[in-house]
């Protein structure tokens, strides 16, 4: 019975890391920024920049995921200023994400000719896999993961996540066939709507934590 209860928990943990991270990256939209960028390149060198992007986000988000700690004591970080901080971020994010019109109606077009500039490291992997949001998601989850099984669970999601977007951007054009601009304005705000709410929660808690923290040196003889 123990083993069953460690399994549903272990479960329960992946899948909200999972939505935690992957709500805010949205590999959809990563899809349709690709899809505009590479209009003009082969398919062969459209895989080829779709997988660096990939390694290099993963790159980062794992960066960030091991150095969170050390970031922290470095600038006297607490868990609760990066917790509202990133929740404030997230809530900005999802906001746009609930007023907008399709993402990429504002990106800059790529001049006739000019496909030899890499657009794997910017915009693709930065910042659209992994933007300011979704680092700070990244750090606050692996700073919460009660153990290092835990932690580990955060790199699978990572995992997870920047292999979604790299299958998204490989398979675009199916994506954009089938969903359209409609179809992507409307899972960008059910994105933002679950996207809100967890930023929402990073706010609480960081409140919380923040007050526990004040109180506890407010003890008098502590």
């Amino acid at each position: 019975m123990e083993i069953v209860d460690l399994l549903q928990s272990t479960l329960i943990y992946l899948l909200i890391t999972i939505a935690g991270i992957f709500v805010i990256v949205n590999p959809l939209t990563t899809a349709f920024v690709f899809m505009s960028l590479t209009t003009r390149m082969s398919e062969e060198r459209k895989k080829t920049t779709a997988r660096r992007a990939t390694k290099i986000s993963t790159g980062l988000f794992f960066v960030f995921a091991l150095l969170g700690g050390v970031i922290f004591q470095l600038f006297g970080i607490t868990l609760a200023a990066f917790r509202i901080a990133g929740g404030i971020i997230l809530f900005g994010i999802a906001m746009k994400m609930l007023s907008a019109k399709t993402e990429n109606e504002n990106e800059p077009k790529k001049p006739e000719g000019d496909i030899t500039d890499d657009i794997s490291v910017i915009p693709l992997a930065i910042p659209f896999i992994s933007g300011p949001g979704s680092i700070a998601t990244v750090m606050i989850l692996t700073s919460e993961a009660p153990t290092i099984y835990h932690t580990g669970l955060v790199f699978i999601a990572v995992l997870i996540t920047t292999v979604s977007c790299y299958y998204c951007m490989i398979y675009s054009k199916v994506i954009v066939k089938y969903l359209g601009d409609s179809g992507k304005q409307i899972i960008t705000k059910i994105f933002g709507l679950i996207l809100a709410v967890i930023a929402v929660q990073f706010v609480i808690n960081g409140i919380v934590n923040a007050m526990v923290d004040y109180e506890m040196i407010n003890i008098p003889g502590m």
